[in-house]
């Protein structure tokens, strides 16, 4: 599959992470577009990984800067987990031990499609510091290693003005629970 947009694909994306970045300043005080637009254009591959999280429901939009790295930080911030990257299991291995009713697909096999990662507890705490997410739906998070291991996986959710982390088996799958990516240009 080709990972590169055409020239109207990319003006399109630019167009609304800029219409996005300049809606939602509250996320990225401080913070240029001029210089995001620039480090996103010589870039074609995280362009296109932006892409893929913009057509799933995603709504990306950059919520820090590394000043060591000098890369910016895109979460998904849609309102609720993003509807494309619903009804997924959390990995290929509880898509492959679901013996009957299998979901559509895994979200780490998808993230890892896209080219982003699942974002992390730390990350998802982060994320609802800018505003309220999830208050619907969940939204499977990076399971460490050792719950993972004993066949579990974790995901979070806002209720109640407080955001929870529960933990389920890795092969479960939910309408309402898709995943939320991060990326780094």
């Amino acid at each position: 599959m080709k990972k590169e947009l055409s020239a109207k694909q990319r003006e399109e994306l630019l167009e609304t992470l800029k219409a996005r970045f300049e809606k939602n300043m509250n996320r990225h005080n401080g913070l240029e577009w001029i210089k995001v637009r620039a480090k996103l254009e010589s870039n074609a591959q995280k362009l296109w990984s932006l892409n893929e999280m913009e057509t799933t429901g995603g709504e990306p939009d950059v919520v820090a800067h590394d000043k060591k790295t000098g890369e910016y930080v895109f979460y998904d911030c849609s309102a609720e987990s993003p509807n494309g990257r619903r009804s997924f299991c959390y990995d290929r291995e509880a898509l492959e031990s679901r013996k009957e009713n299998k979901p559509k697909n895994n979200a780490a096999g998808v993230a890892a499609a896209m080219g982003i990662e699942l974002l992390s507890e730390e990350q998802y705490q982060e994320l609802q510091i800018l505003g309220k997410f999830d208050t619907k739906t969940s939204s499977w998070v990076k399971t460490p290693d050792n719950i993972r291991r004993l066949g579990g996986a974790i995901f979070c959710d806002n209720r109640y003005n407080t955001i929870f982390v529960y933990h389920n088996g890795a092969e479960s799958y939910y309408a309402a629970r898709g995943f939320r990516g991060c990326l780094r240009v």
